[in-house]
């Protein structure tokens, strides 16, 4: 043999050693990723074989599926339509599923190494089993609620959100986004209807598909001041220190005042820290956050969740779950480095570059009513067999971090409850239960209306937490923080109503 048919001959083995190297790659490596994408259509028509579980809340199935006389078997739907939606998430044909769907879409359809036994059983009957039930945590009290009071909120607020948690657990009671949408035409067997359906969604400027309770930051306003108060309570300060305060405050290296929202509002030289959480005193927050330092106030931040970009929703274990937004603090600094008083001023009450999901805010609720410990929020309470019989209870609550210690959990309570009692959040309160919280007013912009909060808190005759929840309605206005608070009460009300 010649040389140019050798070189031939060895070019000719490379190429197929490759081929046969990126054959083995794809089956041994890629073959899961391939199988469950979301755009191998053969394998998502081949799920609709077999009855797909429900997705179930206090005992009533919002998502389950239907028998068709059509080519796929059963249809998915979504009898609790858009009340449910940014939980639920959808499961189309041809389309990415979302939310719980997704995220136990193996329990759900039946493949799922839990349910084996089912699969092997059906090898022998020719049966096609259905998949697994998936139990919520929450309350069809707090989360029917939630989903009226924001539609209908008094201020005229096209969007926000509300989620609320058993302090003690970490258990989602409720969570809406608003606005939101109708799942049920995204489940549509006629993909180019389900396609054109979410092209309208996603095209909407209100942006009903996205989910602000965890996927959605925002400044938060004065509900920032806890994160503030709580700094200052371990380094020095006690309810009863005398912080200076004033009409208007104009930090060193910035000619732009910060004043409070009303001119009543701490007109004082000095006030107590209780004092200043009560009226929500911007200029005495503003200077003690200078006092205090911008490492002081970001450790703290941290310590209650801040900058945490791994957090999910979804089981109490190590499982992934629903994503969530890493709330931030920006940048307290001068851009050459050392302390910018002006930059920390303004994020001393939850401006300038602070950004916060209502998760986080309900978090830190919840952390100040359960005596400092923050648990880990989940979402599924449990997992049912086709036959109903348990698959899996999740794991004991777990506790997600310790940010403050129980005196400091001890003295924002009592000044959160102050607020509810003779400050700004009286509209939060709930006859027989003992209400904690904290408004929040945050500048959206130079020429929008500002955005409403509202974090809080109940307890029991006991004192036992019942229930924490955050509110935020997005360029609300004049009026939003009270209206948040109002909205607030209604959810944790319900939630303890159901859990009676």
């Amino acid at each position: 043999m010649n040389a140019p048919l050798r070189r031939v001959g060895v070019v000719v083995m490379i190429l197929f050693g490759l081929l046969f190297a990126n054959l083995n790659w794809i089956q041994a490596y890629k073959a899961d990723e391939y199988r469950n994408s979301d755009y191998n259509g053969r394998v998502q028509v081949a799920e609709y074989e077999r009855k797909r579980g429900n997705i179930e809340v206090g005992g009533t199935a919002f998502a389950l599926s239907k028998e068709t006389d059509g080519k796929l078997k059963f249809q998915r739907t979504y009898p609790g339509g858009a009340m449910y939606a940014h939980v639920l998430g959808y499961k189309p044909v041809n389309l990415g599923d979302t939310g719980i769907e997704r995220l136990e879409n193996d329990f759900l359809a039946g493949t799922s190494d839990q349910l084996i036994a089912n699969r092997i059983k059906d090898m022998f009957t020719g049966d096609q089993t259905g998949g697994g039930n998936v139990l919520l945590t929450l309350s069809k009290r707090a989360q029917e609620t939630a989903y009226k009071q924001l539609n209908d909120n008094q201020v005229g607020a096209k969007r926000g959100a509300a989620i609320a948690i058993d302090p003690r657990t970490g258990a989602v009671q409720a969570l809406v986004s608003m606005p939101s949408f109708d799942p049920n035409p995204l489940a549509s067997h006629d993909t180019n209807e389900a396609t054109a359906e979410y092209n309208k969604l996603d095209k909407d400027k209100d942006r009903p598909l996205a989910n602000r309770a965890l996927g959605e930051v925002l400044p938060p306003g004065s509900t920032f001041k806890i994160v503030v108060a709580a700094a200052a309570l371990e380094n020095g300060v006690t309810q009863q220190t005398q912080i200076p305060a004033g009409s208007s405050y104009t930090p060193p290296t910035s000619g732009q005042p910060i004043r409070n929202a009303a001119p009543g509002i701490c007109p004082e030289a000095q006030v107590t820290l209780r004092e200043a959480v009560t009226e929500s005193c911007n200029t005495g927050f503003a200077q003690l956050g200078v006092r205090l330092g911008a490492d002081k106030i970001k450790e703290k931040a941290r310590a209650f969740g801040f900058e945490q970009d791994d957090l999910s929703v979804g089981e109490t274990g190590e499982k992934g779950g629903l994503p969530v937004a890493a709330s931030r603090t920006g940048e307290m600094t001068a851009p050459g480095g050392g302390t910018d008083p002006a930059a920390l001023a303004q994020s001393s009450i939850g401006q300038r570059d602070v950004r916060m999901t209502p998760l986080q805010g309900a978090l830190i609720a919840a952390t100040v009513a359960n005596d400092g410990s923050q648990m880990r929020p989940y979402l599924v309470k449990q997992l049912l067999g086709p036959d109903r019989t348990t698959v899996y209870d999740p794991a004991k609550p777990r506790e997600l971090r310790q940010p403050i210690s129980s005196q400091v959990a001890g003295d924002l309570r009592d000044m959160m409850v102050n607020v509810v009692k003779e400050g700004t959040g009286r509209k939060a309160a709930i006859d027989g239960y003992t209400v904690g919280g904290k408004t929040g007013t945050a500048q959206s912009g130079p020429n929008t209306p500002d955005h409403g909060w509202f974090i809080g808190f109940a307890l029991d005759k006991n004192g036992t937490p019942v229930s924490a929840v955050c509110v935020e309605l997005e360029q609300a206005g004049s009026g939003g923080s009270a209206e948040a608070a109002r909205i607030a009460g209604r959810i944790m009300a319900a939630a303890i109503a159901e859990g009676r």
